[in-house]
């Protein structure tokens, strides 16, 4: 039992306030899954040619050493530290940063990375990882979020959702997959790597193996619905949106609730009761095997 979030802004001048409405709704989600938690944060960054890596700094390493380190081999970087995590701002070919942190780093884990995405994530109640990376002070255009129940996996960060596998792309997970290990295989095969063992990470990779082959984000998670088996509600985020998938049996819940300001998603209607005008919004839940996408 996890709990996962999601909010789309459709009024843009509500960006600055993006933060505060998913520091609520994973409040409210954090009695359905104290070992860890995390989100991802967009914001509108994709005509830029910066991209933004999010990492996490394990095994004590301090932040100015990590800053010492990075800095000696590439010159023009920002750097933003939020508790364990960096944000690192470089124009410098995705390449050559991503291979360095890879080979070179061993104290260090990569998030996730792109030109509009933000990833955060730490084992520990839900409330506590929320108020160590002040989630309510970050703006932006949309997001996503997951409080975890371990079932599948370690209680690590690696464990932890959202598990991001491709360029500004990201998903969450409620529930399990019970043909996993052979997915990851088939994927590696076909070049995906993985870095934990969690079923969560082989459904992104899975959506990030198609998308790559030009498939939709539409049709990749129709095609899942035969390729994934288990019982599951994803929420998969990408630079321009989000959607919303439940397997055919539906066993884990979902709710939306839609305005004309914005469209929430959470595994509980009381996961979005502060959200402004949630009182007026259409509320729904989405039928089993259909996908739901908002954005481009």
């Amino acid at each position: 039992m996890c709990g996962i979030v999601g909010i789309y802004l459709k009024n843009k001048k509500l960006s600055k306030d993006l933060g505060k409405y998913l520091t609520g709704m994973m409040e409210g989600m954090s009695t359905r899954g104290p070992d860890s938690a995390g989100f991802a944060i967009y914001s509108d960054n994709k005509k830029s040619k910066e991209f933004k890596y999010s990492v996490c700094l394990l095994n004590n390493l301090s932040f100015s050493a990590f800053k010492k380190i990075i800095t000696k081999k590439f010159k023009k970087l920002k750097l933003k530290q939020h508790s364990d995590h960096v944000i690192i701002t470089s124009e410098e070919d995705p390449k050559k940063l991503l291979s360095f942190i890879s080979l070179e780093l061993k104290d260090v884990s990569l998030v996730g990375y792109g030109k509009s995405i933000e990833i955060f994530k730490q084992v520990g109640n839900p409330k506590e990882v929320i108020k160590n990376f002040e989630l309510d002070k970050f703006s932006g255009t949309h997001a996503i979020g997951h409080t975890r129940m371990a079932t599948e996996s370690a209680i690590t960060t690696n464990g932890s959702h959202p598990y991001s596998t491709g360029q500004d792309e990201c998903l969450v997970h409620n529930g399990s997959l019970s043909n996993h290990n052979n997915l990851r295989r088939n994927l590696i095969k076909q070049g995906q790597t993985f870095d934990s063992q969690n079923d969560t990470e082989v459904a992104a990779g899975y959506i990030s193996n198609s998308l790559s082959k030009k498939i939709s984000l539409k049709e990749t998670l129709v095609n899942g619905l035969k390729d994934l088996d288990g019982f599951y509600t994803f929420i998969t985020g990408t630079k321009e949106g989000f959607a919303i998938v439940r397997d055919e049996i539906a066993c884990k819940p979902a709710v939306i609730a839609e305005t004309k300001d914005y469209v929430a998603i959470a595994s509980e209607f009381q996961a979005m009761a502060h959200l402004p005008g949630v009182n007026n919004a259409k509320i729904f839940e989405p039928e089993p095997g259909v996908v739901y996408s908002w954005g481009k």
